[in-house]
């Protein structure tokens, strides 16, 4: 591995009422919107930033709402390009949804990172955050009731299955070129995360502090946050830093900008 490059896993597509993309804005209906992953290939490890959802949780849980195939997996994508899930030596979670920590455990040999309140959050979810918490995967051990009136136990990191796990606080370059930002407010502990390449402007991947193109132009967020003025101002920093570092904004769930990215094995760098 010699230049950053950079891939976009597919791992399927979710639908939502539009209110719930939307806050307060709508209009209502069923919105079908893109999940991905991203895989930076990197001279310091391979990072794998978001690892989509677990069909199988969705169809026991929220069944109707996800539509992938094997393709679309963590395995499926990764070996488009010549992979396997134990390759990947950092997994780097936005936030710990359901939508995003789902093929977590299949990366045995990676180092896990996230923002230390994210991890609280994970353990000890609000009661109207339990829901968006629910897999349990990400820690590698079957879903146990997520509501407050049963914690976990104050071990429950220790069962995580990837070999370490690292938990971080404030704005962080874990590799030379990728930055983590803070964007609080979907969650308490989201990250949103650039990568800064050779042959291109810097990409921004948004996470969930920022669903779609509409969202940051029109100044809306998600039904689903723990704090509306944190996620207004992480609305705002990142335009801050796209300015700033002259980085192209990728949003996390735009199915029209999806249209237009090149997903794997097409690689950006």
């Amino acid at each position: 591995m010699t230049d950053t490059k950079v891939y976009l896993l597919d791992f399927g597509t979710l639908v939502l009422d539009g209110y719930m993309m939307f806050w307060g804005r709508g209009p209502s209906g069923p919105f079908r919107f893109p999940c991905y992953g991203v895989l930076v290939e990197h001279k310091e490890g391979r990072f794998l930033f978001d690892t989509g959802y677990s069909k199988d949780w969705f169809d026991q849980n929220m069944p109707g709402l996800a539509q992938q195939t094997e393709l679309q997996t963590v395995p499926g994508q990764l070996a488009r390009i010549g992979l396997r899930p134990s390759d990947i030596t950092h997994v780097v979670n936005s936030h710990m949804h359901v939508d995003h920590v789902g093929g977590n455990h299949l990366c045995t040999q990676a180092c896990t990172l996230c923002h230390k309140k994210e991890l609280e959050s994970y353990k000890q979810p609000e009661i109207w955050e339990a829901h968006g918490y629910a897999d349990r995967t990400a820690l590698g051990t079957a879903a146990p009731d997520a509501s407050p009136a049963t914690p976990e136990p104050d071990d429950r990191v220790q069962d995580i299955v990837t070999p370490r796990f690292e938990l971080l606080t404030g704005d962080n370059e874990i590799a030379r070129g990728v930055h983590l930002f803070e964007t609080p407010g979907h969650t308490p502990g989201h990250y949103s995360m650039m990568v800064e390449l050779a042959g291109r402007r810097p990409m921004l991947f948004t996470g969930d502090a920022c669903y779609t193109k509409r969202s940051l132009e029109e100044n809306i967020i998600a039904n689903a946050h723990t704090d509306v003025r944190d996620a207004h101002t992480s609305l705002q920093r990142l335009r801050d830093l796209a300015e700033q570092y002259d980085a192209e904004l990728f949003y996390s769930h735009d199915p029209d900008a999806w249209r237009d990215w090149k997903p794997a094995p097409a690689h950006y760098s």
